[in-house]
């Protein structure tokens, strides 16, 4: 359990913030570990020596499959003339791709860097849980329409939980002497219509927003419970 914590969490704020190693890439890991001279440290990305080491048939360009398999997802983003290959200016355009980590690598940290198995199940088992309600047509594959569903039934659950916590009264509004933290501190902004209460509407307004918009960082984060696993009939 503490490896775990001493490994686990520092490789999921990494992986999040788009700094440190790349998680291993199923099947190629060994040639992850040999690219991450380009990819980590303080030194910066040298797109000549890169190419110059992936280019096979040195023709000055790269080819999506000359790069490396975990760099291959990021080919159209980086093939800016969309001319089927990607020359050196392309590479130091593209220099936030080649450094990019994916979100989803953290289930390679939780699956890989666990020495407490019920730990990562759990964890997992919540992600799983979650992606299985998000596929409301239970074809396999996660739409946009599912996406935005799922996005506002999160949200409407926050607003539900902030209103559980705040509105002591019950009478479906947060006053200002109910509000607590950021709430309270951005309380102006988020009385959209200034009758000095806080409605789900507005409240839910703020949330739904996005993410860089001020109105979204005005509601406080808050933890969400872990799901609950649904029972399925044998």
């Amino acid at each position: 359990m503490h490896r775990f914590l001493v490994l686990a969490v520092p490789a999921l704020v990494l992986l999040l913030a788009g700094s440190g190693t790349e998680a291993k890439d199923r099947p190629d890991a060994p040639a992850r570990r040999a690219d991450q001279t380009h990819t980590t440290g303080p030194q910066s990305f040298n797109a000549a020596d890169f190419l110059r080491e992936y280019d096979r048939n040195k023709d000055g360009f790269l080819s999506r499959d000359e790069l490396p398999r975990w760099m291959r997802h990021h080919f159209q983003r980086l093939d800016v003339n969309k001319d089927g290959k990607i020359s050196k200016e392309e590479l130091e355009k593209g220099e936030r791709y080649v450094r990019r980590h994916r979100p989803s690598d953290v289930m390679f940290v939780l699956v890989e860097m666990s020495d407490c198995d019920e730990c990562s199940l759990e964890e997992l088992q919540r992600v799983y849980e979650m992606l299985r309600k998000m596929d409301r047509n239970h074809n396999g594959v996660l739409e946009l329409a599912e996406l935005k569903a799922a996005r506002e039934a999160l949200g409407k659950e926050r607003v539900d939980e902030i209103f559980e916590d705040l509105d002591a009264n019950k009478d479906g509004k947060i006053s200002k002497d109910e509000a607590r933290g950021q709430l309270k501190k951005n309380f102006a902004e988020l009385d959209r219509n200034k009758d000095g209460f806080i409605d789900r509407d507005e409240l839910l307004n703020a949330v739904l927003s996005p993410p860089a918009d001020a109105l979204r960082k005005a509601v406080p984060d808050r933890a969400k419970q872990p799901l609950k696993p649904e029972r399925r009939n044998p």
